[in-house]
């Protein structure tokens, strides 16, 4: 993977007054495992993509942090944001398939609580500077962070510029510089704080590059990689290669030289034929029914959209779809978008 993407640079123009408080909390060993944890969802690890670097998770959660500190001032808040992936396993949310929830894609974050409680690094730092654990354990109470669907919030926001870039190229860092600067805590309809545009032209940029991306995740190709390493995870954890509670400790690039060398020998025919496929897949096909001799899924999976409030001239806020027919044609356009009923891939 080669790119130009200079996520230190990418960072500070998300956040250019860095909170130094949290250096102390990204030494947290708890914290530092993700940083083996792509925010890709396993795709980094297979020819079928083509990303052009590697994001983790920890730098997805600083992203997060630094906007939400950007906005609020809020340490504690900002710290929720760091924390908010903490319960994220090994190929993220490929777990989630294998616990057969690709449409809410939920299943691994009700950990988070648990293991904040747990960890005594963190504890005891939190307890150090006065934080209680229940004022940072669950992000989805303080709404810069976190959301419904289809606000925009800061774990939205930093999630699809990364993407974007490493999946498409959609996003250089000197256009995130200006789609960013764009950005302000406005209210939404319920009066709450949202994050939102005070250009639309930049809202539409976002909305459009954003629904871009969300295609690419309902594809059948990414259903395809996701449930298929999905599936080599359960079998490697039927034959005791490894156990569920590795992907919390081992990283993505260790657990892949494993399972390469696991393959290579060929203890087991059905592990070696579902790796083997993953590693070398270029191509998915299209297909009403499931092909012979191929790889096939069929799934509904979670749809990742925003319809960002948009900042008027009377100064109030409204959603992107009630000012702009161009966005709310792309935000139909990406609801009504369905790809082949069976995506397959050729056996290895």
């Amino acid at each position: 993977m080669k790119s130009n993407f200079d996520i230190e640079k990418y960072h500070s123009i998300l956040c250019p007054d860095y909170p130094d408080f949290l250096d102390s909390y990204l030494r947290v060993l708890l914290i530092q495992r993700l940083s083996g944890v792509g925010l890709l969802c396993g795709t980094d690890w297979t020819p079928l993509f083509h990303n052009k670097f590697f994001y983790s998770r920890l730098n997805h959660s600083i992203g997060v942090a630094l906007i939400v500190w950007n906005f609020t001032h809020d340490k504690k808040q900002t710290l929720a944001g760091l924390v908010h992936d903490i319960a994220t396993p090994a190929f993220s949310h490929v777990v989630d398939f294998m616990n057969g929830d690709a449409s809410t894609q939920e299943s691994t974050e009700a950990s988070t609580k648990k293991i904040i409680n747990e960890d005594i690094e963190l504890s005891e730092l939190l307890f150090s500077q006065g934080i209680y654990k229940y004022e940072i354990d669950d992000y989805h109470k303080y709404p810069i962070a976190d959301n419904e669907v289809p606000g925009l919030s800061a774990d939205r926001l930093e999630y699809m510029y990364p993407s974007g870039a490493a999946l498409e190229g959609v996003w250089t860092i000197e256009e995130i510089a200006g789609n960013y600067s764009q950005i302000a805590v406005l209210k939404n309809e319920k009066g709450c704080d949202e994050l939102g545009f005070v250009s639309l032209e930049a809202a539409l940029e976002y909305t459009e590059k954003f629904c871009r991306i969300s295609r690419i995740l309902q594809k059948n190709e990414d259903k395809v990689a996701m449930q298929l390493m999905a599936d080599i995870l359960s079998r490697a954890i039927e034959l005791h290669y490894i156990m569920e509670e590795d992907l919390y400790f081992m990283d993505e690039s260790y657990l892949i030289r494993k399972f390469d060398n696991i393959a290579r020998r060929r203890l087991d025919a059905e592990f070696t034929k579902l790796y083997s496929t993953f590693r070398t897949m270029k191509e998915v096909v299209g297909s009403d029914t499931p092909i012979s001799g191929a790889y096939c899924v069929s799934l509904n999976v979670k749809k990742r959209y925003v319809n960002p409030l948009v900042k008027n001239s009377s100064g109030t806020a409204e959603r992107l779809s009630d000012v702009s027919k161009e966005g709310r044609e792309c935000i139909d356009d990406f609801l009504n978008f369905k790809d082949s009923r069976y995506g397959c891939v050729y056996w290895a």
